[in-house]
């Protein structure tokens, strides 16, 4: 008699489990990506590219950190295509694997100073492993908890993928406090700034666990199980079946968020910069305001996400994009004041609209593709929004402070990402407003998404 009762209770158990190692997995890989982007400001310009010109270093580290954004849509179409065809699991165990030995390559690499010219070329080859990671990772963790999600929680539970953002950036920024403030400036440009590469060693003994306890989405069973009754031996190519009939809807993806981004990458590395090195501001302080300000998303992100289950994932995602348009010019203005608290208030306020978007995003872009195809296209249209904001954002940012003296350049540039944004969801909002009033609407354009 008790039979259903066990069975959902052991369903419960196995999404919490899921949702709990997909959470994990976005969270030690978002820490290992996001350690390079406080180095590059810190420390690597003077370390792997010493220049007479201090903005030259920083410039060359900044492209070092671009690069592991160019590096993402590979990763994202490599494991998409064989993520849609072998399986969530093997790719995201992968995915994790490769980014726990580049980031432990890095804290072990040897400087200019030591190995010459090889080391920048090393450190350029580990970023590409990072970024070729990161790609991967994205679609798996994702897919893993919304395809699990049970109805009308897509949202929340994708959220729970984003938090790895957020909880990597704190873990991130807290290492590196505490490794400065146990070792001193002299102690962490030799050797200090290395510890928080070393702990992404740990990053493998989570790659084992989801490889022994985690089960693959019911979704891709649903959907392997469809197609080899249809396919009958003919092979199947999920990347030709997106750049074929859905790059449209990629591009679209990509354009919507490549604002959030940028914004978000100039908030956490690019203003670390401009304030302690053009403001005068101390960097011990800088970083507790960056490490403040990304707890608060802890709670915003669940929270836009549950809102997009009730009222509609574009209407949230819009919201945060508008936000993020009005608010560029008030948060530089802020930061220009060289004050610790108004740059607490601006890069605040900016991470409440980055959060709104960043909530709904992972199940909308899972609900923008059908399940055979959905690892290749959600991870192509994120990707993409990376490299267009957040790879060149804060490379971008030192040479419009260099060419125009002033921060209201970057204020620009956020605003034109914002309009493009808000035009690419304009469109998706026609085509699913469109799909729901159509007699068969095709579940790769879901009227839920308005």
């Amino acid at each position: 008699m008790d039979t259903a009762p066990s069975s959902a209770s052991a369903a419960d158990r196995r999404r919490r489990r899921v949702a709990t190692a997909a959470a994990l997995a976005s969270a030690v890989e978002w820490y290992d990506y996001f350690v390079f982007g406080i180095a590059a400001a810190l420390v690597l310009g003077d370390l792997y590219f010493p220049a007479d010109n201090p903005s030259a270093g920083v410039l060359a580290a900044f492209a070092t950190f671009a690069v592991g954004f160019l590096a993402r849509p590979v990763g994202g179409v490599i494991a998409g295509h064989l993520g849609d065809k072998r399986g969530r699991k093997p790719m995201l165990v992968l995915a994790l694997a490769l980014m726990g030995l580049a980031t432990v390559g890095i804290g072990l690499l040897p400087t200019y100073g030591t190995i010459g010219i090889a080391a920048p070329v090393l450190l350029v080859l580990f970023r590409v492993l990072q970024g070729v990671a990161v790609g991967a990772q994205w679609g798996g963790a994702m897919l893993m908890a919304t395809e699990y999600a049970p109805e009308g929680r897509r949202g929340l539970y994708g959220s729970l993928v984003q938090l790895g953002v957020p909880i990597g950036v704190v873990t991130a920024n807290s290492v590196f406090l505490v490794a400065g403030a146990l070792t001193g400036d002299a102690a962490f440009a030799s050797w200090g700034w290395r510890v928080p590469f070393l702990v992404g060693f740990l990053v493998l003994g989570l790659a084992w666990y989801i490889h022994a306890r985690v089960e693959e989405t019911p979704d891709f069973k649903a959907a392997e199980r469809a197609l080899a009754e249809q396919e009958k031996g003919r092979p199947r190519s999920p990347l030709g079946t997106i750049l074929r009939h859905h790059l449209g809807t990629v591009l679209l993806a990509g354009g919507s968020f490549a604002v959030n981004t940028a914004t978000f990458y100039i908030v956490i590395t690019g203003v670390l910069d401009y304030a302690t090195r053009e403001l005068a501001m101390e960097r011990g302080a800088v970083l507790m305001v960056s490490l403040c300000v990304s707890l608060t998303q802890l709670g915003l992100i669940p929270w836009a996400a549950s809102l997009s289950d009730r009222v509609g994932r574009l209407r949230v995602y819009a919201l945060g994009a508008l936000g993020l348009l009005v608010w560029a010019v008030p948060m530089f203005l802020l930061i220009d004041t060289a004050s610790l608290l108004w740059l607490a208030v601006g890069t605040f306020v900016a991470s409440c609209f980055l959060s709104v978007m960043y909530g709904p995003q992972a199940a909308l872009f899972a609900e923008l593709f059908t399940a055979e195809m959905r690892y290749t296209g959600a991870s192509l249209g994120y990707q993409i929004s990376a490299v267009l904001g957040g790879g060149l954002a804060p490379f971008v940012m030192v040479l419009l402070l260099e060419a125009t003296g002033t921060s209201m350049s970057v204020a620009a540039y956020i605003m034109v990402l914002a309009v493009v944004a808000l035009a690419s969801i304009g469109v998706l909002a026609r085509r699913a407003s469109a799909s729901a009033s159509a007699p068969a609407a095709p579940a790769a354009a879901p009227a839920d998404a308005s």
